[in-house]
């Protein structure tokens, strides 16, 4: 299993959106790098959910529900998305000030490449997030 974290605004989409809707299409990404973090992605593969900008901590945990196919947002170009679904809300978000002095999380690409919308986690970063949330 591989693990990610992904960014919204939470005015744009939101993790009680996600709740709410029970799966969602992940389109809009604009930025090559970012879109080939979802190619990479696995049915199954574990996706932490950011609130980026106004609340800026991980609020919830997603998989991977459908791996990436053409994003029907894109009116040019070569763009892709996947398929995304929630699985639980964390106990205990976990802020960017938490991310940025945890020996573990400072050098996340959330911290070191912060426009970055798609990024990968590693295993001990994904446990210590699990950790810092409280499981």
């Amino acid at each position: 299993m591989n693990y990610w974290l992904v960014k919204s605004e939470p005015e744009a989409y939101s993790w009680a959106q996600l709740q709410s809707d029970g799966k969602t299409a992940w389109t809009g990404v604009r930025n090559f790098q970012a879109r080939n973090n979802l190619r990479t992605m696995k049915t199954g593969d574990a996706v932490f959910f950011y609130h980026s900008v106004s609340d800026k901590q991980i609020v919830g945990l997603a998989r991977v529900a459908r791996e990436f196919y053409p994003d029907a947002t894109a009116t040019e170009g070569d763009w892709s998305c996947v398929d995304l679904e929630p699985t639980r809300t964390l106990k205990q978000p976990v802020t960017l000030d938490t991310i940025k002095t945890d020996a573990t999380l400072k050098d996340m690409p959330l911290v070191k490449q912060s426009r970055l919308s798609v990024t990968p986690l590693t295993r001990a970063q994904y446990e210590r997030i699990l950790a810092l949330a409280k499981g």
